[in-house]
This record gives structure tokens, sequence and C-alpha cells, in this order.
């Protein structure tokens, strides 16, 4: 995935770079957990490593894919709409460390096959999205995923007392 040091030459590189940065943070986050206590919730909160990292591929692919380039998929938001605020969070019995991170890093390609082929200026597919563009998504998902990272700093850390991961 990213390292820490990457290019700012563009404005492209540099999105780019941040996002690949903080998905990279919430990624390492699982890494060497058991699948039990990646589902653990360790704080006060119902958050769970597992669950962050699967709400975090749902939206990427949302932003992306969806919103942002117009894709549909079959049974799939917004076309069958989630059943609650909290669903992206849910996991299911099949929800595994290794699963969820092969189902993210699917969705981060897709993701960067996106930026990587459309001007940044391009608006959003989705027409009650008339002021949100590339740009804005990609900032938004920055901000987004840079934040779930953090709230995986504080779960992992009261999992397993790992910090710096």
């Amino acid at each position: 995935m990213a390292t820490d040091a990457f290019s700012t030459a563009t404005e492209r590189d540099a999105l780019c770079g941040f996002l690949d940065q903080a998905r990279d943070a919430l990624i390492r986050k699982v890494d060497g957990l058991a699948d039990k206590d990646a589902r653990t919730a360790a704080t006060v909160s119902s958050l769970s490593l597992l669950s962050l990292l699967k709400h975090s591929a749902v939206w990427e692919r949302r932003w992306f894919q969806i919103i942002f380039a117009g894709r549909s998929f079959p049974d799939e938001w917004p076309a069958v709409a989630d059943e609650g605020r909290d669903a992206t969070f849910a996991l299911s019995g099949d929800d595994t460390v290794e699963s969820v991170v092969a189902y993210y890093l699917v969705q981060i390609a897709a993701s960067r096959e996106i930026v990587a082929g459309v001007d940044l200026d391009t608006r959003c597919a989705r027409s009650d999205l008339v002021d949100e563009n590339l740009r804005w998504v990609a900032m938004h998902l920055i901000q987004e995923t840079a934040r779930h990272a953090g709230h995986a700093d504080i779960i992992r850390e009261a999992i397993d007392g790992s910090r710096g991961l």
C-alpha cells in the first residue's frame, strides 16, 4: 500500500498519496489480529476494527463508483436502501479480517482507476450533488478514512495495547 513518503508533485499525486496513507493506516490496525479480536468492541462505542474497515470499504465503493462515476450494482444502495443508519457497520457471520480487507482492496483498486482517468474538476454523476466533483470526493474520503483510522488507533490499543501500527 502507501508509504510514509509520497509524491506531492501534482494535486492528484497529493490527494492520492494522502488517501492511500489513511487507507493503509486503517488496514494496518487489523494486522495480526484474530477475527474474534477484530470483531471486539473494545471501548464504550459499538465500533470494532472489522466494522470500521467494512464501513470504509462500503463507502469507498459508494463515493467513487456509485456517487461519482454513476455505476450501479444489483441489490445495492441506493436502489436498495440501508436498513438503518449504521447498517454499513454491521458484520455478517461470513465477515473475516481476510475477506473484509480483500473487499476493501478491490474497492480501493477501482477508486484508483477512476481517479487516474478523470479530471479532478469532473462533477459527480449523482444529480443531487451538483457542486461536488472528483476533487471533493477525494478530499471527503481522506477526511473520513483518516477519522476512522484514528478510531481504529484507540480500538486497537484497547484490544492489545498496540500503538503505532
